[in-house]
């Protein structure tokens, strides 16, 4: 059944049903129903059921490749049903993306390198779509300069500060970026954290250069000695960042490290920051879907925090007048 008239629609594909289930149920309103259907070699089709014309639609889709589907697949079937429910009247169609694919392609690091980030930002301009809402892309720049549409760009740092405001730590926070790029990030969880707990929370830097596929920078500054420390960056993919950051900061006398990054975007090579010398915590949010190796952590030190309000709070801010 439709929902009322001056209500939204959001929609969710199978593949990310459970965060579209989450953010819905923070907006008060239930998913509206689709048909999903693949066809020989794999092609695919979405049909929104019930009336969408004139309505203002949400359609929640990470952009993330897993064992059913690849980045690629979840873009295309995003795009496309972008523009069924255009053709088919909708006043508005807002993405929402948890986890963006290809942000981190923003610039050339080689000659010829394609500039994927500017690509698929032309494709979402390309089927019409009216908004793109999008967690923690990797650089706020390049994501908002890609676009042609308006770009909401909502931060997880409010989810850690609240988290690492709740447990205790005596001899005192540092937050920790490990590369240069993750500056600013990691100081809106300082800053969010220091109000928290309304006391000062410390700050360090480390530098990384990438080359030949391996990870340098003899940079540190930051006193963390006797002191909790939390790394920040906004995704995890191997962990090796991390895991450098961890061995850097555990030689400079840190009495505890964790790790915060908004994106569980786990290789398997990943495996290893559950293993010997792990960090003390590692917390993420559910922007990503996990794999079941990773999913068993959840009992012990992986915490996956829910995203859902931070997108329900910035479509209602989209929808000021919208019984929500």
């Amino acid at each position: 059944m439709a929902l009322p008239d001056n209500s939204i629609a959001v929609f969710a594909p199978a593949a990310s049903a459970t965060v579209g289930a989450r953010i819905a149920a923070a907006l008060g309103v239930a998913l509206s129903p689709h048909e999903e259907a693949e066809f020989t070699g794999r092609e695919y089709k979405l049909r929104a059921l019930g009336r969408t014309r004139g309505r203002s639609v949400y359609v929640v889709q990470s952009l993330f490749g897993d064992a059913v589907g690849s980045a690629n697949d979840r873009l295309c079937q995003l795009l496309f049903f972008i523009n069924a429910l255009k053709d088919g009247g909708a006043s508005s169609v807002t993405a929402c993306v948890p986890y963006l694919a290809y942000a981190r392609q923003d610039r050339r690091a080689a000659p010829g390198d394609p500039l994927s980030a500017r690509y698929v930002a032309q494709l979402f301009d390309a089927v019409g779509v009216d908004r793109v809402v999008a967690l923690d892309v990797h650089n706020l720049a390049a994501f908002e300069n890609a676009f042609r549409c308006p770009t909401v760009h909502i931060e997880a740092a409010a989810l850690f500060a609240k988290h690492f405001a709740a447990s205790s730590a005596e001899a005192g926070y540092v937050v920790v970026s490990p590369d240069i790029g993750g500056v600013k990030r990691a100081h809106r969880v300082r800053e969010l954290l220091e109000a928290a707990l309304g006391r000062a929370v410390g700050f360090a830097l480390m530098d990384k250069v990438r080359s030949a596929g391996g990870l340098s920078g003899s940079l540190f500054a930051g006193d963390v000695a006797g002191r909790r420390v939390i790394v920040v960056d906004d995704l995890i993919s191997s962990g090796r960042t991390v895991l450098r950051a961890i061995d850097v900061c555990r030689r400079a006398g840190a009495a505890r490290v964790d790790i915060a990054a908004t994106h569980a975007s786990f290789s398997a090579e990943a495996q290893h920051l559950f293993e010997a010398d792990r960090p003390d915590s590692v917390v993420v949010t559910d922007s990503v879907a996990l794999d079941a190796s990773f999913a068993r952590h959840t009992d012990g030190s992986l915490t996956v925090l829910n995203a859902a309000t931070l997108f329900a709070d910035a479509i209602r801010a989209l929808e000021p007048d919208a019984p929500l």
